[in-house]
């Protein structure tokens, strides 16, 4: 047809007239060589989930140390101070030893698994590649070619950048939380099931049956480098993430767990708000009432409500309460059996002293010769 011209979408060159402009940057970027100068982002992603785990449970030891007086924290704490003295196997000082060596063992493998990128990437160059596949998906979209390029022409552009240095970090970053959730659910799930892990291993870390902070990697070395090192490895390799969104995981990830031991459910704890795998929930699965339930760490809960093994504490007070019922009746019946059986011997005894007068009376006879013989 004379006059007809094809929509510019479908020239290849289109897609390029989409593509954000170098220098076009979130706030959270840096194109710095490293985050912090004289230190490599390497070497970040391992200091800084320690210092994190130290600092994060300096500020809850420094509430159980100094907060007992508090009228106000009292409400939040999951158990009384006297308790984790009482029913913990294991001294503190055992404790932070163990978590050290953990910590260690964490550090060298990130050494070893941890890659450095390349400091200099041209993120212009990365967009390129996505904007024919952003120019695709809207012509499907949306079906009329003239309305897909004047859309893209307007909002090409922000939709690309969004996606760039938005949605993509996020996702990676949420599939990262799930591939450690499942690797650690599984693990864990399996090392209560299994006795011989549980007795060799993983029963270490229920020595604390009243959780704290900096306990929260109290584990066996091997439970924590199967659990935690290799788990968050695992993670950022399958997630894809970058060496500044592995700092990101591996810190976060510190104080989650940190967080999720502390011993105070606080509803103003933003972690605690956010995440409903929080330390309430996680304490659960130090009672005895709950050891066999809630597996999920350290984010979220989706195994356990999928598998059937989570409990709430509703659920605990519930049959906390039933147990105690069931205790009260089981103890009145002892007390009715033992009143009965008194009684019974009683009246039987009574029975036979004095039934036998009807027969040869014998019960009589040596009633009265017991009676004799006192006199």
């Amino acid at each position: 047809m004379a006059g007809f011209e094809e929509p510019a979408i479908y020239s290849p060159e289109f897609a390029d007239t989409i593509i954000p402009a170098n220098g076009t940057y979130p706030f959270y970027f840096s194109e710095n060589p490293s985050l912090i100068a004289g230190l490599s982002d390497k070497s970040l992603s391992l200091i800084a989930p320690l210092v994190a785990y130290w600092v994060h449970s300096l500020i809850f030891h420094a509430l159980d140390v100094y907060g007992t007086e508090w009228a106000w924290l009292a409400p939040y704490r999951i158990h009384e101070s006297a308790e984790v003295k009482a029913k913990n196997l294991v001294s503190k000082s055992q404790v932070v030893w163990a978590v050290l060596v953990q910590q260690a063992i964490q550090t060298i493998l990130g050494i070893i698994f941890v890659d450095s990128e390349e400091t200099s990437v041209d993120h212009r160059e990365k967009m390129a590649r996505m904007s024919p596949i952003l120019v695709q998906s809207t012509l499907l979209w949306m079906g009329n070619p003239h309305l897909a390029q004047s859309s893209l022409q307007r909002w090409g552009s922000s939709v690309l950048y969004f996606a760039y240095w938005w949605a993509i970090p996020t996702a990676q970053i949420l599939f990262a939380f799930f591939v450690l959730d499942t690797w650690q659910y599984f693990l864990h799930r399996y090392f209560h099931t299994n006795k011989f892990l549980y007795r060799h291993f993983h029963s270490w870390h229920h020595r604390l049956y009243v959780p704290y902070a900096f306990g929260a990697l109290y584990n066996h070395p091997v439970e924590g480098f199967l659990f935690d090192s290799l788990g968050a490895v695992v993670a950022e390799n399958i997630s894809r993430l970058s060496i500044r969104q592995t700092v990101l995981l591996f810190t976060f990830s510190s104080l989650k767990t940190v967080d999720d031991h502390c011993g105070y459910s606080l509803p103003f704890d933003p972690l605690q708000i956010l995440f409903s795998n929080n330390a309430d929930y996680h304490d659960i699965h130090h009672q005895a009432i709950g050891i066999k339930k809630n597996f999920s760490q350290p984010f979220f809960i989706h195994w356990d409500t999928i598998l059937g093994t989570k409990m709430t504490r509703k659920e605990v007070e519930e049959r906390t309460k039933k147990s105690k019922r069931n205790g009260l009746l089981k103890e009145n019946g002892h007390a009715n059996e033992h009143v009965n059986g008194h009684t019974n011997g009683h009246a039987n005894g009574h029975a036979n002293g004095h039934g036998d007068k009807n027969g040869n009376g014998n019960g009589v006879a040596n009633g009265d010769h017991h009676k004799l013989k006192v006199e």
